[in-house]
């Protein structure tokens, strides 16, 4: 004789006793929300014990009067790129350092969110934490990189910050992508022109800058003491290397690599590479994706076409 459990169906399997979880995607935004606490509670000059946003006031300091005053690349607050990009920031610069802290550390997070995506989101903020407690551009520049296989006119961001991370152009070119080279090019030209009508001066005084920092940056703590002119031929390499080879992601890999200084904070850019494998994202973030797929179609005989 067998008893039934009351409230069981016969062979039915007894449900298990789930605990509460929380979701991969919930740890990544706890995260990025203590990583924001962490820098904006830290903020320079509010603590010495642990001083947060030190590049993100190299942004905030200059005056637009004389973007340049400091301008020693190797000093704590410096700023060396370009006017367009301090012009940029206008609408942010407006604000006390307080919540122009908050507000930068806010779109270095969601940068991290996006090329990362909801899955990686808590490792990812694991892996770019030190570039965002600093509040460099090297993330903006990763998102930069990812966009501009689609719209190249993103690219102007790496050629009016960084420079020489613009390398990645030679991907086009070696492809023969010559309209997307063109409007990449073409729209930091039409940058530059605006920016040049607004304050020619300030742009003469950043191409002094550019050639007095030349070379000055191996000394610092935080660079990896490889000068450029080692790295820059090994960075066109892998980019002639994953244009022929079609590997997007081997960009952000010569990007970093071209970078004016090796810092540590500079390998965030490498989270750009997620976002370039991921098979449902790659097809979207190139340039080409809505004309190949009609090129390589093929073509149906005239007779066909008319019966």
């Amino acid at each position: 004789m067998t008893f039934a459990t009351p409230g069981l169906a016969r062979g039915a399997v007894r449900p298990r006793f789930q605990r509460p979880r929380v979701s991969i995607e919930m740890a990544g935004i706890l995260a990025a929300i203590a990583v924001w606490t962490v820098v904006w509670a830290f903020g320079e000059p509010w603590s010495r014990f642990v001083i947060t946003g030190q590049d993100a006031r190299c942004y905030w300091v200059p005056g637009f009067d004389a973007p340049y005053a400091l301008s020693q690349w190797t000093a704590p607050i410096a700023y060396v790129y370009s006017p367009a990009f301090l012009q940029l920031l206008a609408p942010l610069k407006v604000l006390a350092w307080e919540p122009f802290l908050g507000i930068w550390t806010v779109l270095l997070l969601l940068a991290v969110r996006f090329l990362s995506g909801p899955r990686l989101f808590a490792l990812a903020i694991v892996l770019a934490a030190p570039e965002v407690i600093g509040g460099n551009i090297h993330l903006l520049v990763a998102v930069a990189i990812v966009i501009g296989f689609r719209y190249p006119a993103a690219w102007s961001l790496i050629l009016l910050t960084k420079v020489t991370p613009g390398i990645g152009l030679l991907w086009f070119a070696v492809r023969r992508e010559w309209r997307a080279l063109a409007i990449a090019l073409g729209a930091t030209a039409g940058i530059v022109a605006v920016s040049l009508a607004i304050d020619p001066r300030a742009w003469l005084e950043w191409l002094g800058v550019i050639g007095d920092s030349v070379g000055k940056t191996s000394g610092t703590w935080a660079a990896v003491p490889i000068p450029l002119w080692f790295r820059l031929p090994i960075a066109m390499a892998v980019i002639v290397w994953g244009a022929r080879t079609d590997r997007r992601w081997a960009v952000p890999v010569a990007a970093m690599l071209a970078l004016p200084a090796l810092w540590y904070g500079g390998l965030a850019i490498l989270l750009a590479i997620i976002p370039l494998r991921d098979p449902r994202r790659l097809e979207f973030w190139s340039a080409t994706a809505r004309i190949l797929p009609s090129l390589r179609r093929p073509v149906a005989p005239a007779a066909a076409r008319l019966a």
